[in-house]
């Protein structure tokens, strides 16, 4: 047992010592399972390019024990970018930007996965790298998402809902699209990436029979509507290697729009799960189902809730089955520890405890005083000042450690 675990365990906190032990993740032994979920902060101002300030935050964290850090949603194409300042990977200039993140990150110890993303749909036309690609919005076919209460618009005059779109002639493109995003997470010196596939996003709307209604090989069968998903894993896989590409998946739909029926819901997973878990991948990372993550149209809700966990993890045989949503730090260790799953994603505590192992292992109480209105940056499309910007960003403060630590 290290030191480390053996004073974490004097603080009579033994039932939270599993957050403490390593764990192998592919080619990487991560240094405890402390993990940080993507978090959308939306600080990439005045551009969608990582900043000095985005080097301090991660780097805060990473300071602070993380084991491994997944990186905000980051956008592979100008077209389906969705509203200001998100970052992303498809330029030098980004690059070289987020190389910068990920060098801080591993002077602290650290490792750190970046999240491709694709928004298809769930996009403006009027949104400004929309507007400055010259392209429609894309996605499997022409069924548009419906506006809801959790618009992302509302920097455009009358706060509207995603733009309807142009069914994608060719999917191969946007699959390049990936491959070639990864390629330029690994110049930026990620360690690896993490496919985002749900979230009613651009993989998922493939996967979803109530957002897919194409009729040729990438639409009707659950085989075929898996296959975009499915081919984006090999292609990125190839790029970084076994064990070094995650996937986020979000079954129970709801959120954007999204949802089939439970029985199209488990023979489209099931069917996507069993494949993809025959790809040498790093880790599947299951979204639990959330009511508050779950809108409602017409006085129906759109998700299909079910447990993610006893449903699909006996699927998952050749690689990590990781869970995220909700979690306290307590309720992480206990599933851990018992075996429901190898590990949890965090995302909330780290946002006011950019020390949280620091914290837990010394019995700090969590600071739970979040600034929720400088969660994200500015989504009326204004520049801020950076002094703005770091407010509930990066001025959380560390806590006092006992003497000697």
């Amino acid at each position: 047992m290290s030191s480390f675990e053996t004073k974490y365990q004097s603080q009579g906190l033994e039932e939270l010592s599993v957050l403490f032990t390593p764990i192998q993740l592919g080619p990487l032994t991560i240094r405890n399972k402390f993990f940080m979920a993507p978090l959308t902060r939306d600080r990439n101002v005045p551009t969608n390019v990582p900043t000095d300030l985005m080097v301090e935050h991660y780097r805060q964290r990473a300071k602070g024990g993380a084991g491994l850090i997944i990186a905000e949603a980051t956008v592979i194409s100008q077209q389906g970018a969705p509203w200001p300042h998100a970052p992303g990977i498809w330029s030098d200039e980004h690059v070289r930007a987020w190389k910068e993140i990920t060098d801080a990150v591993h002077e602290e110890g650290a490792y750190i996965y970046s999240q491709l993303w694709h928004l298809g749909r769930i996009s403006h036309i009027d949104a400004p790298e929309q507007v400055a690609s010259g392209e429609p919005v894309y996605a499997p076919s022409a069924v548009g998402a419906r506006p809801n209460g959790l618009s992302k618009f509302r920097f455009l005059p009358g706060k509207p809902g995603p733009s309807t779109p142009v069914e994608i002639k060719d999917p191969r493109r946007f699959i390049e699209q990936f491959r070639l995003a990864a390629i330029n997470a690994k110049r930026a010196g990620f360690d690896g990436v993490e496919v985002h596939t749900g979230g009613g996003y651009l993989i998922h709307q493939f996967l979803d029979n109530t957002t897919n209604k194409r009729n040729d090989e990438w639409g009707g069968s659950v085989e075929n509507r898996a296959r975009f998903g499915l081919e984006v894993l090999k292609a990125v896989t190839e790029i970084f290697g076994p064990g070094r590409v995650g996937i986020k998946l979000t079954p129970a739909g709801g959120y954007n729009d999204i949802g089939m029926p439970l029985e199209d819901t488990l023979e489209t997973f099931t069917y996507f799960i069993t494949k993809a878990d025959k790809l040498d991948l790093a880790y599947m990372m299951f979204l639990r189902y959330n009511e508050t993550m779950d809108e409602a149209y017409d006085g129906k809700t759109r998700g299909t809730p079910h447990d993610v966990i006893q449903t699909y993890k006996p699927l998952v045989l050749n690689t990590k089955f990781f869970t995220n949503q909700s979690y306290t730090v307590q309720e992480a260790a206990q599933h851990i520890s018992s075996g429901k799953v190898d590990g949890v994603f965090l995302g909330t505590a780290w946002i006011a405890n950019p020390d949280l192992p620091k914290r837990i292992q010394f019995g700090i109480p969590l600071n739970t005083n979040i600034d929720m209105g400088r969660l994200y940056g500015p989504k009326d499309g204004s520049v801020l000042s950076e002094d703005e910007l770091t407010k509930g960003y990066t001025d959380y403060p560390f806590a006092e450690l006992p003497l000697g630590n």
